[in-house]
């Protein structure tokens, strides 16, 4: 008996997108193995509402096809379910599947899919937000809203976009709870990590790991704006640790507040906060095809 895949599309990926995927599936999916369906969401959140159902009804494995935000909103409909997630992706950045070490191009990342291999992740949450790769305060978080309201996509306008801010951004002095210990740093940024990068290969943090039971805190501490080039190629090769201007912990949970703490990010997607985010991992509770 066959397996049954349903693949959950933002229609707004555009009709020549959606037609590679169609020709993609039917060139490249092992069809002797799964049948599918593909589904469209039609509305914020939808993708989770449409996940949620096709887990009820016992389906294998739901693929979301997407950017990183697309990739979250499904996982949050099979959370500590019998129903695998899989991934196309099909965003700008696609954090989560290089991650992940899931191939961007669609035939790549089809045959993922057709090994059928599961790996059971841990997942974390910001506050009552579900992140699978990272979520975090200050800089990062700024940049995640600004390319959200931009109307350009791509590596080139993720970097304009850090050009323009990163000589106005002021620092704040957080105050922490690490699993109950507390203290105060000045940062930059403060990104708990789940999975090892941003997006773009930019790995924010090169040692996390899907399946410890831990999130990886990486805090980039005020630095000379003129070695701003320096932490991005630190990060890009993996040894972004290295710098003294950054620390990084390993915990269970970590809070992180300041009264002017208005925003956070969780995967890519800005959200607005009061004074306080406390970051938590749920241990091996989603289930994901990876190579």
């Amino acid at each position: 008996m066959k397996q049954h895949l349903v693949f959950i599309v933002n229609p707004r990926a555009g009709v020549d997108r959606e037609k590679a995927i169609e020709k993609a599936l039917k060139t490249y999916l092992n069809h002797s193995k799964y049948s599918y369906e593909i589904q469209h969401t039609q509305h914020a959140k939808h993708g989770t509402e449409l996940a949620r159902i096709a887990a009820a009804k016992g389906t294998t494995t739901v693929v979301a096809v997407g950017g990183d935000g697309s990739v979250n909103d499904v996982a949050k409909g099979l959370i500590n379910t019998d129903t695998s997630l899989g991934i196309l992706p099909m965003g700008s950045g696609n954090g989560l599947a290089r991650s992940l070490s899931i191939p961007t191009q669609l035939k790549g990342a089809i045959e993922v899919l057709n090994k059928g291999r599961t790996t059971q992740i841990d997942v974390g949450m910001a506050n009552e937000h579900l992140f699978l790769s990272n979520a975090g305060v200050g800089f990062d978080a700024l940049i995640c809203q600004a390319f959200t309201q931009s109307k350009k996509r791509g590596f080139f306008s993720y970097c304009r976009i850090i050009l323009n801010e990163v000589f106005r951004y002021k620092l704040h002095e957080w105050s922490l709870v690490a699993d109950g210990k507390t203290f105060s740093k000045i940062a930059f940024m403060i990104t708990v990590a789940n999975g090892n990068q941003l997006g773009y290969n930019f790995k924010i943090a090169p040692n996390a790991s899907w399946t410890d039971g831990l999130l990886d805190v990486v805090l980039i501490k005020k630095f000379p704006i003129l070695l701003t080039a320096d932490i991005a190629i630190r990060a890009v090769t993996g040894k972004i640790l290295s710098s003294r201007y950054v620390e990084h912990l390993r915990v269970k949970s970590i809070q992180v507040s300041h009264p002017e703490l208005t925003l956070m990010q969780t995967d890519g997607d800005a959200y607005s906060c009061r004074g306080r985010v406390t970051f938590s991992i749920i241990n091996s509770s989603l289930s994901v095809l990876t190579p």
